[in-house]
């Protein structure tokens, strides 16, 4: 009974700050949002005894590709301006469809046969070690790993350069390219 409240609770808050990550037009706040929702993911794992899921979701999501976000809207230069409204006009047409996927996945939820009392499959005791295993095995998956990697440092740079914006440093404080302003 504690779990299911708990459960509601959660998903109740996952929902909102998920609004608010997608309505919001202030970058900063919008990613506040997206890390209480993965947050709230990591909780959910906790809630089904899934530790390691839980760990990995908080050190990988919010300690990696959140301070990642962040990172990149502070290399922005219009971190804190408005953009004027949230609300685009075909927003009521994003909500009908949203709306009507989210009915017929809940109604195909309701319908699976046997989905209200599947019992959960037994867990292998050593499924961590197998997980490690698979992930610096080269025949698993330590290629895609590194390949992810440097895709990610290949962004970084990349969002370095275009925040830069051309500019040369000469000394300690940095130049334009032209000699204009800074």
């Amino acid at each position: 009974m504690v779990t299911t409240f708990l459960f509601g609770l959660i998903a109740l808050i996952m929902v909102l700050a998920a609004l608010v990550a997608v309505t919001n037009r202030n970058l900063v706040r919008a990613t506040m949002g997206l890390v209480l929702v993965l947050f709230g993911n990591a909780v959910l794992f906790v809630l089904l005894e899934a530790y390691f899921l839980a760990m990995a979701q908080i050190i990988i999501y919010i300690g990696a590709i959140a301070i990642l976000i962040v990172f990149a809207i502070m290399l922005t230069r219009h971190v804190g301006e408005d953009w004027g409204p949230a609300f685009h006009r075909a927003w009521p047409w994003a909500l009908v469809i949203a709306g009507g996927l989210g009915g017929a996945l809940l109604f195909w939820m309701v319908r699976w046969p046997g989905g209200q009392n599947t019992p959960a499959g037994q867990v292998d005791p050593n499924y961590v070690q197998a997980l490690g295993q698979a992930l610096v095995n080269p025949q698993g998956y330590v290629v895609p790993f590194e390949v992810a990697s440097v895709l990610l440092l290949a962004a970084l740079i990349g969002a370095i350069y275009v925040a830069w914006g051309g500019r040369r440093v000469k000394g300690p404080y940095p130049q334009r390219a032209e000699g204009g302003e800074r």
